[in-house]
């Protein structure tokens, strides 16, 4: 599992001259776990498209415009095809396939429909994959409203609500190896001297429910493909020469000579809340080596100092058990990520 880590240069709490609030971002395995033997996948559309005088009002200064339509087809496209972008730049599979057109005739657009082992069967002998992600329903709910401002401006708003059904699946399988329902939305907001040019400024429908489609395929990715999150994390600072050379080297980029710092304190210091605290930064030290191990127990050896000092409720024990949990989820997600690389 890799980390990087970058100082935000901002304060916990009040304690400004305390604590460095300090950013990392992680490798963390995807949230479906794939069998080994798959290389190759398919991407497909098993959703209907919905009717283009459906899921879209349009409030022109508070009248709702009748003869409006959008289409959402190439959403569904563009679902398909930047979720399957997002997998290929991530170069976890071999390959990964997008089928052309969708896979089913009906009108049910409502309907969520899984593909059937056989379809699934046929599908990847077809184009000789091992696994497939499939919509199997995709939804839009568009509202745009434009109001009027004083002295002749205008203001207009699109919010695009998004629903879905996404699954994996792999041949001879009589059930879906995996199901994500998803929700979310995008929105526009602009400002203009007046109608045409707002027209101007805020996307078309059709654009709009193509670029809520992107951002689904885009956004439903970490489910199926390791992926970076971003996670806080923070730096004890204190008095004395060898505290602020260690924080000193830690802002410069210098970790190994923080550390260095830090397990003096460590091991030699006579006040508890001096070891607590290096204790506490030599974790982290050892988190940005992946060795997430020695970072739970160095952040449990500080959470048992402030916890028998001060007890539970005091703020900094708070922090340390809030770190131990982050530290025990990052050694439990390594296993997974190391399986899902067959390490």
């Amino acid at each position: 599992m890799k980390t990087t880590l970058y100082l935000l240069m901002a304060c916990l709490f009040s304690a400004c001259s305390t604590i460095e609030y300090v950013g990392i971002e992680t490798y963390n395995p995807a949230e479906i776990t794939f069998p080994k033997n798959v290389g190759k996948v398919l991407i497909v559309n098993n959703a209907v498209t919905q009717p283009d005088d459906v899921g879209y009002a349009y409030y022109l200064y508070g009248n709702v415009q009748d003869t409006v339509r959008a289409h959402a087809d190439s959403a569904l496209y563009e679902a398909c095809r930047s979720l399957g972008k997002a997998i290929v730049d991530v170069s976890f599979f071999n390959d990964v396939l997008l089928y052309q057109g969708g896979t089913r005739q009906d009108t049910k657009y409502l309907v969520d429909e899984k593909l059937t082992p056989e379809v699934v069967n046929e599908l990847c002998r077809e184009t000789e994959t091992d696994a497939i992600i499939s919509f199997d329903r995709l939804l839009f709910q568009m509202e745009k409203n434009v109001v009027a401002l004083s002295e002749g401006f205008v203001a207009g708003r699109i919010d695009v609500d998004i629903t879905g059904v996404i699954r994996s699946y792999l041949p001879g399988r009589d059930k879906p190896l995996a199901t994500v329902y998803v929700q979310d939305s995008v929105f526009w907001s602009e400002n203009a001297d007046n109608i045409e040019q707002l027209k101007r400024y805020l996307p078309s429908p059709d654009k709009a429910l193509q670029v809520a489609g992107q951002y689904i395929g885009t956004k439903v990715t970490p489910n199926f493909v390791p992926h970076w999150d971003n996670e806080n994390r923070w730096l004890y600072k204190g008095e004395g020469a060898r505290w602020k050379e260690a924080t000193a080297y830690a802002l410069a980029d210098k970790w190994d000579e923080a550390a260095s710092r830090w397990k003096y304190v460590y091991e030699n210091s006579s006040r508890w809340a001096e070891r607590a605290k290096a204790a506490s930064n030599l974790a982290l030290y050892n988190e940005m080596k992946t060795q997430l191990q020695e970072a739970y127990n160095l952040a449990a050896k500080s959470y048992e100092l402030f916890n028998s000092k001060k007890g539970e409720e005091y703020n900094y024990t708070k922090m340390q058990r809030l770190y131990m949990e982050a530290l025990g989820n990052r050694i439990r997600s390594d296993q997974k990520l190391n399986k899902q690389f067959g390490e």
